[in-house]
């Protein structure tokens, strides 16, 4: 379960410049351009810094865990965690696992996302894929080496929704599933949701 924790960290490293609440207000709301790959990540990380600049730790909770479903296809990045066990666990187990998932991530790793409020997010350059985009970025903090963050858009609805993210060499997905498999493994999938719900 350590690698679990690790993945989660390097991915909330990535959330944490993308901390902008669900109830926005209009004015807030504006400042984000969702038309474009490259522009959403730009402006999402402009808004989620003010966020961690001028809100307190419980409203930053709330904040990053309205985030998850507005701005992470978290549906489609669940999915693809427990893709081995899906036809093999009950609607209950699923059902579960999905209500467990948000809080987990956010619990567990809410606090530490303060060590980057003082950081900036840089976009290098956007690769085109498909319906979406691999945007290559620095998370940029005064007197520390810049850590290199790819995200992966895809254009879902009307805007654009992050599907995966590579922290410092570590890609979210691949490790994740490689991790969670091997859990339910050892320890069986309702092991696994009780962890998580633990950690909410």
């Amino acid at each position: 379960m350590n690698r679990i924790r690790l993945t989660f960290g390097a991915f909330l490293l990535g959330v944490s410049s993308l901390a902008l609440p669900v109830a926005a207000t209009p004015a807030a709301a504006a400042t984000i351009d969702n038309t474009d790959p490259s522009r959403f990540i730009e402006t999402l990380s402009g808004e989620a810094f003010r966020v961690l600049h001028n809100g307190s730790k419980a409203a930053a909770r709330t904040q990053f865990r309205q985030l998850l479903g507005q701005y992470f296809a978290v549906d489609e990045i669940g999915d693809r965690l427990i893709a081995r066990e899906r036809s093999q666990i009950t609607p209950a187990q699923y059902q579960a696992y999905k209500a467990a998932l948000p809080g987990f991530i956010i619990s567990t790793y809410a606090d530490r996302l303060y060590d980057y409020a003082n950081a900036q997010v840089k976009v290098v350059r956007a690769i085109p894929r498909g319906d979406g985009a691999a945007i290559a970025s620095q998370v940029i903090q005064p007197g520390q080496q810049p850590i290199n963050a790819t995200w992966t858009v895809q254009k879902i609805g009307g805007g654009y929704k992050v599907t995966n993210l590579t922290v410092a060499g570590i890609n979210l997905v691949l490790t994740q599933t490689a991790d969670f498999d091997s859990y339910v493994q050892k320890n069986g999938f309702d092991k696994l949701v009780t962890f998580m719900k633990s950690r909410n």
